[in-house]
């Protein structure tokens, strides 16, 4: 599996998997794309990039990603507490299957108001280190 497809399942399985985010955006709201057929709130995985930093012997990843974090309401804090549980989720350790990542950090935290919507918006970068 391609070390995007194999860190985003560990996530994806990692987030879902988290009660207390459960609580905060319901069952399977995490998504690749914004879903057109369920209201917020939800997180999407917008962005996940991916640059190589191989080692002597092993090749390793440097993997960013971008996650956008939905809230019903026109709350900044509410969009970040999804954002903070995101947070502490995806920094708690993931399991990627062929993979062993070395680090984890936050990297920035931005927020909006969709003026279209009226919803909040908290759009989170990570890193991470693979190999």
């Amino acid at each position: 599996m391609h070390p995007i497809g194999a860190l985003q399942a560990a996530l994806v399985v990692a987030l879902e998997a988290d009660v207390t985010l459960v609580a905060l955006i319901g069952a399977g709201g995490v998504f690749d794309a914004p879903p057109r057929d369920r209201p917020a709130p939800y997180v999407v995985i917008d962005r996940h990039d991916i640059r190589q930093r191989d080692g002597d012997a092993t090749p390793g990843q440097e993997h960013r990603l971008l996650l956008h974090c939905w809230s019903d309401q026109p709350s900044r804090r509410a969009a970040l507490d999804i954002a903070e549980r995101v947070t502490a989720v995806a920094l708690a350790g993931l399991s990627p299957v062929g993979l062993t990542v070395t680090h984890g950090e936050h990297m920035r935290t931005e927020t909006a108001i969709d003026t279209a919507t009226g919803q909040a918006r908290a759009a989170v970068t990570l890193r991470f280190f693979s190999e």
